[in-house]
């Protein structure tokens, strides 16, 4: 069963048996090691890099393959003696199940081991069919891939602690237990996912050295933000960094009545639907929020782009950000609302320095944040940015 798979290589139930809690690291060093450079990767590289005997690296290579983990790949260039048999990532057996979930719909792919996404597929519902055919569909490929998935990552607007929705304005879901609702159909962990966390992660996934603090912000009809710290995650206490959306930021007459029920909130001025209209949706493709963008009022745009230069401005301050990204839909505004944000924040406060602004990349797939956070939940173990880039196209 795959959750026992993911107990063996991260936790298990003998966390005072020494020798199996070191059997177990170095399971997940040797893995990690093939997951960096897979089809260069040998053991007796692991060998050297671990520092262990031929023979237990060996034996880790052995369980690791006898896991469906890994697989024997071609043969390495020859350095003068026998040639050494390469490893790399079985691609063939595990599967990582990820769901995208917004307001109106739904984004589902399953991911191989190797990154690369082998099947997709999106579904629509309304509020009141919402749970509903999100539970037909899990139901579903629980029982295609009954003895393949190793793990669901769902990504959902709203705070989480990896278990509960703890608060989702979008979903209208307060303190919803979905992990587990979702588990007993799907029969492997299931772990929540912010989803600017998971964007956040995205971004910084393919990168091959990403430094400093970098403050991501999606904007779609919410608004949520990240921070991440040489490319991780650096989450709050309490689940709940990035919050962002409905804190205050406009006051007097010109705070719009937000859909929290209050005034003056970020969203209210700055999300997508406050600047394009109702007409705007998440569901929207490129092309459909274009031309929406193209009709919209300048007025509004500028505002929306004032308050959160004005966010942007005062929480780059605090962490000294090396820079801000700006991620989801609002990548289709372009140069121009860019412009009117970079003017904007186009002044150095005192002891401050000016950070620049960037749109995310648009080649970075929706399910890699996500598809990421899950992996290294089951197996403790990150994609290298040069397989991700590889797995970037997905497979027939």
């Amino acid at each position: 069963m795959e959750s026992d798979l993911g107990n063996r290589m991260l936790n298990g139930d003998d966390a005072h048996d020494t020798q199996s809690s070191v059997r177990r690291a170095n399971l997940r060093r040797a893995l990690q090691l093939v997951f960096r450079s897979p089809g260069v990767e040998t053991r007796a590289g692991i060998s050297r890099a671990t520092g262990l005997t031929a023979a237990t690296a060996s034996s880790l290579v052995a369980e690791l393959i006898d896991s469906r983990l890994i697989v024997d790949g071609a043969q390495a260039r020859s350095t003068g003696g026998k040639r050494a048999t390469t490893l790399t990532i079985d691609a063939e057996h595990h599967l990582i199940l990820v769901m995208v979930l917004r307001p109106t719909d739904a984004r589902i792919a399953l991911v191989a081991l190797d990154g690369t996404e082998v099947a997709s597929r999106r579904i629509a519902y309304s509020e009141g069919t919402r749970d509903r055919t999100l539970e037909e569909a899990v139901a579903d490929i629980a029982a295609a891939y009954v003895d393949r998935l190793l793990i669901a990552g769902i990504q959902i607007p709203g705070t989480t602690d990896g278990r509960r929705v703890f608060e989702s304005v979008q979903l209208g879901w307060t303190d919803v237990a979905l992990a587990d609702r979702l588990e007993a159909l799907v029969k492997a962990p299931v772990l929540l996912v912010n989803d600017v966390d998971a964007e956040a992660i995205a971004e910084s996934a393919t990168e091959d050295e990403p430094s400093g603090y970098r403050l991501f912000i999606h904007i779609g009809t919410g608004i949520g933000a990240a921070v991440t710290l040489d490319g991780e995650l650096a989450p709050g206490p309490r689940d709940r960094a990035g919050e962002i959306g409905h804190v205050q930021v406009q006051f007097g007459e010109h705070a719009r009545v937000c859909r929290c029920g209050r005034r003056g909130c970020l969203e209210s001025a700055s999300s997508m639907t406050a600047m394009l209209g109702d007409g705007f949706d998440d569901s929207l493709d490129d092309e459909a929020i274009a031309a929406l963008a193209a009709a919209a009022d300048v007025d509004r745009l500028a505002e929306g782009a004032r308050a959160l230069a004005r966010t942007i401005k005062l929480i780059a301050a605090v962490l000294d950000a090396a820079e801000v990204v700006i991620g989801g839909p609002a990548r289709v505004l372009g140069d121009r609302f860019l412009r009117l944000v970079q003017d904007e924040m186009d002044y150095t406060a005192t002891g401050t320095a000016n950070v620049p602004v960037r749109f995310a990349d648009a080649d970075a797939s929706i399910a890699t944040g996500v598809a990421q956070v899950a992996l290294s939940s089951a197996l403790g173990v990150r994609w290298s940015p040069a397989q991700l880039r590889a797995a970037s196209v997905p497979r027939a």
